[in-house]
């Protein structure tokens, strides 16, 4: 049975841009990545075993910048994905669940933009801090819909 074309959580429109910004990071960091690595003649060929702490080493760090972002966006925002699911079976991913959605993914690509370029921690600490408080918010609603 076919679902209707508009029978979609509105929540799961940030969720997908939240997605589409991750992938843009990564493909940022292969364009900052493997010319930096060229750079420092590091051959990937040849590498064995090795993990971002030698990457670390071996790299300018405005080179590793876009890749430990990329890091970051594979990590805390996996909860967000989830309770975003959760609202969305719950019929509950409209108003101001999809706002808070709206404005966790604006907090997340701020601090990648910020970390991928700037990178001051103070500034980068308070996105990252705005971004969970609007996480928690989130998971709170999803608790008083499911409970």
């Amino acid at each position: 049975m076919a679902v209707p074309l508009h029978s979609f959580s509105p929540i799961l429109q940030p969720v997908a841009v939240l997605v589409a910004w991750t992938l843009a990071m990564l493909v940022w960091t292969l364009a900052t990545r493997f010319p930096a690595m060229a750079k420092a003649g590091v051959r990937f060929s040849t590498l064995v075993g090795t993990k971002g702490a030698d990457a670390d080493r071996a790299l300018p760090a405005q080179a590793q910048w876009k890749a430990h972002n990329y890091n970051h966006l594979v990590e805390q925002p996996t909860l967000f994905y989830a309770i975003c699911a959760v609202h969305a079976l719950a019929g509950s991913g409209i108003g101001v669940n999809v706002a808070l959605a709206w404005l966790y993914v604006a907090f997340r690509i701020a601090h990648s933009l910020w970390q991928a370029t700037v990178n001051r921690v103070s500034v980068r600490f308070y996105l990252f801090f705005a971004s969970s408080l609007v996480l928690g918010a989130l998971t709170f609603s999803a608790l008083l819909v499911v409970f």
